[in-house]
């Protein structure tokens, strides 16, 4: 039995006692931060290539961002699973489970990600030919994209990483990293582009080597951990009890991402159609500025997941609804404020995406902004409830509400109404109207379960592994 500590260490938050505003903002802001400095590693890639190698190089680039999270985010998703996971066992005080957690998903990362190389180097040209990607910028695509994915087996080791260290409050710690990742992301780029005129294939290496040292700090910290989150590297290995509890979270988040990325995808061989660069130059701009904006968002729903996972493990209900409405209410300013500002000042902001006097590029990123920034904050609503669910263990659920409400109606959508008006605004309001839909429905199906669920743990004995963490089989059924 690892010995416990009954000393908090001063990156940890106690969720499941006092006040729970402050502790949310202690826990998110850092994430936040940390998510809007893993922006910029595209950010930078994009702003650069724009300024310094054409809009053609900005289309190769820019296009694959919806792509890269397609055939990523299946595995990024099970980092999700891993945080629940040990959130959960961490609020119920099951040290043992925790430990094993940590070693099992660290394997399973470094596993993955070899895969994800493997698989997106020979594959790269033909999912790009699938996308319809323009004739003019496809050459450059498959040089950024076949450079990026060696960097998959560091950016999965970063995020299972930093979703453990998530699970006991600790958000500042991978801010840091990020950060120094991020400068000598930025530095590379200017390096490789304007000095060593590499253009494409410059940015995407300085990426990969940004995801490389983000990677090896956060194993760093976690090999220096002591008690049940300590990384012994002689321990790694899988063990498929723990493997099942992650993907029973993490499988249906991971699916559920690719569902969102897979309409996106559609969206963007839409977009691809026209065969415009000046489109296709504008669009990319515009997603790049509205993935800060979710960013901001995206936080909360993070915070809901570990919040909600470490209370209902501890059986405290009623905090559990406090934190659902706090989270969400979060987002929902976070939405509005980031994505009117975002709308507010896009001529400002697409400008340093694109080289001085594309007014016509400008004009087409506006246009996008004005259909998602703006409305952004249902996506922020939608999301933050989809945490909720997945920290008292729902999680198949949401992935099927996904599917239907953002993948399906997105492609219903362009089947059947993209033809009829084909034009870029008709694609881009698909945007705000499912995540209408979707949110409505997961707010529903939250409020039918929620008592149900509370029952489960409420009054029961928290010290006990089946009060606090119900068989698999039992939140199978549920699901």
């Amino acid at each position: 039995m690892l010995k416990q500590r009954s000393v908090k260490r001063r990156y940890e938050i106690d969720m499941c006692n006092g006040s729970i505003a402050d502790k949310i903002l202690l826990f998110a802001l850092p994430l936040m931060a940390s998510s809007l400095l893993q922006l910029l590693f595209n950010a930078a890639d994009v702003v650069v290539v724009g300024k310094f190698a054409g809009k053609e190089a900005l289309a190769a680039v820019g296009s694959n961002t919806a792509l890269i999270n397609l055939l990523i985010n299946l595995f990024v998703g099970l980092s999700v699973g891993t945080n629940v996971v040990v959130a959960r066992d961490l609020g119920a005080g099951r040290h043992d489970n925790v430990s094993r957690s940590v070693h099992t998903s660290m394997t399973l990362a470094l596993i993955s990600g070899v895969v994800m190389t493997v698989f997106g180097t020979v594959m790269v040209r033909q999912l790009l030919e699938w996308m319809s990607s323009p004739t003019d910028v496809i050459d450059l695509a498959t040089v950024y994209l076949r450079i990026y994915f060696f960097g998959m087996p560091a950016l999965l080791t970063y995020n299972f990483g930093a979703a453990i260290l998530r699970a006991q409050g600790d958000t500042r710690r991978p801010l840091y990293f990020l950060f120094l990742s991020g400068v000598v992301n930025v530095v590379l780029n200017l390096f490789f582009v304007i000095v060593l005129h590499m253009d494409v294939a410059g940015v995407a290496l300085a990426t990969i080597i940004s995801q490389y040292i983000s990677a090896a700090l956060v194993v760093w910290c976690l090999v220096r951990e002591e008690g049940a989150l300590r990384l012994e590297l002689n321990k790694l290995g899988l063990q498929w009890s723990v493997i099942r509890r992650i993907l029973q979270v993490g499988l249906p988040a991971g699916c559920q991402g690719v569902v969102f990325s897979l309409s996106n995808v559609v969206i963007q061989s839409a977009i691809n159609s026209f065969d415009d660069p000046v489109l296709a130059a504008g669009s990319s701009a515009s997603a790049s500025i509205e993935g800060f904006v979710y960013a901001a968002m995206n936080a909360f729903y993070q915070t809901a997941i570990t919040f909600v996972g470490q209370n209902y493990g501890a059986g405290k209900c009623k905090r559990v609804d406090r934190i659902a409405v706090q989270c969400v209410s979060f987002s929902v300013i976070s939405g509005l404020v980031f994505g009117n500002l975002a709308y507010f000042f896009g001529e400002t902001l697409a400008g340093f995406y694109v080289p001085a006097g594309e007014h016509e590029v400008i004009a087409q990123a506006l246009i996008r902004l004005s259909f998602i920034a703006c409305p952004y904050f249902i996506c922020g609503i939608m999301d933050t409830l989809v945490g909720v669910l997945r920290g008292i263990g729902y999680s198949v659920v949401p992935m099927v509400v996904s599917l239907v409400g953002a993948c399906g109606l997105r492609l219903v959508w362009v089947a059947v109404i993209f033809p009829v008006y084909h034009t870029a605004s008709c694609l881009y309001i698909s945007y705000p109207i499912s995540w209408l839909v979707t949110g409505a429905v997961h707010l529903i199906f939250f409020l039918c379960v929620r008592k149900r669920a509370y029952a489960k743990v409420e009054g029961s004995d928290l010290t006990a592994l089946e009060g606090r963490h119900p068989p698999l089989s039992q939140e199978a059924e549920r699901q």
